[in-house]
């Protein structure tokens, strides 16, 4: 079974990242959710990084706000996918300083990004990699797609009304 492994900085962080849950949990994707701060508890984040793929993970999700170092650092540690979310925080700038700092990461060390307070993007982005190899995944996702469009054609029913 696919497993996406989601973490964040802090507690704080959790009403945005729980996108990210619910989206996958609704693809029967496994997910692992955990507190790793890069900067409260570098240890962990070594750790978790290093071993992820070891315990079965298949996508790391990170989300992090203000100076956002921890989708990068996981990146620079894992060899697994890691998609980054920019959290707005009480102590972001807007929250640019988490976007470019997730954004802006050196060759050789990828983070996808998505937008600001994106998890529910990173979880269907995690979800669509998984289906990349993931026969019954990948046809959750074509589902989910062919909802998003009925939903759009039905709302352009209804403005005619």
């Amino acid at each position: 079974m696919s497993k996406v492994g989601i973490i964040m900085g802090s507690t704080s962080d959790m009403p945005v990242m729980e996108k990210a849950i619910e989206v996958l949990k609704g693809f029967d994707i496994e997910v692992e959710v955990d507190i790793v701060s890069a900067h409260r508890t570098p240890e962990k984040l070594f750790d978790y990084a290093q071993n992820a793929h070891t315990r079965g993970i298949n996508v790391i999700i990170a989300g992090a706000g203000g100076a956002a170092h921890l989708p990068g650092m996981v990146a620079s540690l894992s060899p697994l996918p890691v998609i980054g979310v920019p959290v707005k925080s009480r102590n972001s700038i807007d929250g640019w300083d988490s976007v470019l700092s997730i954004l802006q990461m050196p060759g050789g060390v990828p983070v996808a990004t998505v937008a600001l307070d994106g998890a529910l993007n990173a979880g269907i982005l995690a979800a669509q990699i998984i289906g990349a190899q993931d026969k019954c995944v990948l046809d959750k996702i074509v589902v989910y797609k062919e909802g998003l469009k009925q939903k759009v054609i039905q709302g352009a029913k209804d403005i005619k009304k």
